[in-house]
């Protein structure tokens, strides 16, 4: 075997892996992307598997989360090139999870499929908990439209990466005993088929699951009739001072002809380019606006909080009631390093534009926070980054809530696969916590999910558009919003036991009988 093979494989399985994900879909691809990694982690020269997984990881995530260069490069300022290397830097960082992966399968010579599995776990929460943590491009993501789609109401996106890594491993194994000719009757396949007996008593469950009914229509409360407002603003005008004027026009058309035809109009993320403080004539005309038809409004805003000066990317509930300093809100907690606050701001801000973001001096808002309530319907919201958390969302989920909400602004992004692997995440928030989520985006894609993760109505992408859907809230709890990821981690943590266990009694056999002869 060329020496240069393994780096090869590395590259082509780690770049394919993109195609598992939106808008491509192709879900299969998932186990072969995993399963080039896991050749590579495996190779017989330790320097090599660690070299190869990082090459692995540089090659799917620099491919994966090239979008991010659009932001970088338009609205950053910074030059092509510039903005294509902090994309490859990005990914450098994001690889050395694989590569910690691979060490930890060389350093203890792994063979137990489902011991890769609880390995990569582990990696993929550090990469999810550290420096704020950047899980996206889970692979349980891409099994969305799978026949095991039903582990993630039972597990979570974080169980369904769990199986899929473990099925990877399953196929590794078999494939490497087929090259060697292993007899049927070896220990190994014996191993391998208690694992494929295992996976597919785990596929038996997720087809179980997916017909189970965790949730359904909540009797006790009406359907909502919803609009969600597409402005369709261009990133390069959004911020423009000058076009603020035009923003409003907009969004008042789009507000004023729904009034009265919906239960609620919703628009996205900092839908108005300026601080809502400054905008209260706008507000009380919106105010006395829902007073006459009897619509409320949802608006994304910049807000400074007067008492503490603090400013929040925040969503605002525009009622017969709504007061800036005692409306009800949510304020975002989890943000974007640069995008939305920039880490070691005296020492990078003077740096460049790149550091200069529009909006990137927002604070945080409380780690848990109360849903916002229109019309008796109780709505847990995420503001756009926020709806790939899936243990924050699960954490806020109310009871008696009763619709996930989401805002975004995904024109950072522009026409790239960057808001399609977005609105991914959001069908999987839906498809494990049991509930409706209701999408508002700028330029797209806005949407309406429905309890199963699938699309029930959607708007076409940069489009200024308005998109209305009657929708009924769900009562019922899935098992991932009962217990969020505990028990895929205890399971993780019982198998990597077991399997020291095994191997520790083993030795003592070997050494017994050693002694003995």
């Amino acid at each position: 075997m060329s020496k240069f093979l393994p780096y090869f494989i590395a590259l082509i399985s780690g770049g394919i892996g993109v195609f598992a994900f939106s808008p491509y879909d192709y879900w299969g691809v998932a186990y072969v992307s995993l399963l080039g990694l896991i050749f590579v982690a495996k190779n017989s020269q330790k320097r090599t598997a660690l070299w190869g997984s990082f090459l692995w990881g540089v090659s799917f995530f620099s491919i994966g989360t090239s979008w991010l260069h659009v932001s970088i490069h338009q609205f950053g300022g910074s030059p092509l090139w510039l903005s294509y290397g902090l994309v490859v830097l990005l990914a450098a960082y994001l690889a050395l999870y694989p590569l910690l992966f691979a060490y930890i399968v060389q350093r203890f010579q792994v063979q137990s499929a489902v011991i890769f599995a609880a390995i990569w776990t582990l990696t993929e929460f550090l990469r999810g908990w550290v420096l704020t943590g950047f899980p996206w491009l889970q692979f349980g993501y891409s099994q969305i439209d799978s026949p095991f789609s039903g582990i993630a109401p039972i597990f979570g996106v974080t169980g369904l990466t769990f199986f899929t890594i473990w099925a990877s491993a399953v196929l590794f194994n078999i494939l490497t005993a087929l090259c060697q000719h292993k007899n049927w009757l070896d220990k190994k396949w014996s191993i391998v088929f208690a694992n494929i007996a295992m996976l597919a008593a785990v596929a038996s469950l997720a087809g179980y699951s997916a017909k189970a009914t965790y949730v359904k229509k909540n009797n006790d409360k009406k359907a909502i009739t919803i609009t969600l407002a597409q402005g369709d603003i261009a990133q390069s005008l959004k911020w423009d001072p000058e076009y603020l004027n035009s923003t409003l026009q907009i969004y008042g058309r789009q507000i004023s002809e729904n009034l009265g035809k919906s239960d609620l109009i919703i628009l996205p993320e900092s839908a108005l380019p300026a601080l809502e403080n400054n905008l209260q004539p706008f507000f009380d005309a919106l105010k006395a606006a829902t007073q006459k038809s009897n619509t409320d409004v949802m608006i994304g805003t910049v807000y400074r909080d007067s008492n503490s000066e603090k400013l929040f990317n925040s969503i605002v509930v525009v009622d017969k009631n709504y007061q800036a300093d005692q409306a009800q809100r949510y304020n975002k907690h989890h943000l974007v390093p640069f995008g939305e606050y920039v880490p070691l701001e005296s020492l990078l801000r003077p740096l460049g534009s790149v550091f200069n973001l529009p909006m990137s001096a927002f604070q945080q808002g409380g780690a848990i926070q109360a849903p916002l309530v229109v019309k008796g319907n109780k709505f847990t919201p995420a503001i756009c980054y926020e709806i790939i958390l899936g243990d924050q969302l699960q954490q806020n989920l109310q009871p008696d809530t009763d619709f996930i909400l989401t805002v975004s602004n995904d024109a950072w992004f522009g026409d790239s696969h960057g808001p399609w692997q977005h609105l991914q995440m959001a069908r999987m928030r839906a498809l494990e916590l049991g509930k409706p989520v209701i999408r508002a985006t700028n330029t797209g894609i806005t949407a309406f999910i429905n309890a199963q993760g699938k699309i029930i109505a959607q708007a076409p992408q940069f489009v200024e558009t308005t998109l209305t859907q009657t929708i009924a809230p769900t009562g019922g709890k899935t098992p991932y919003a009962a217990l969020g990821d505990k028990p895929l981690y205890l399971l993780a943590l019982l198998f990597v036991i077991l399997r020291a266990l095994g191997t520790l009694i083993k030795r003592k056999l070997l050494a017994a009988t050693q002694n003995k002869a």
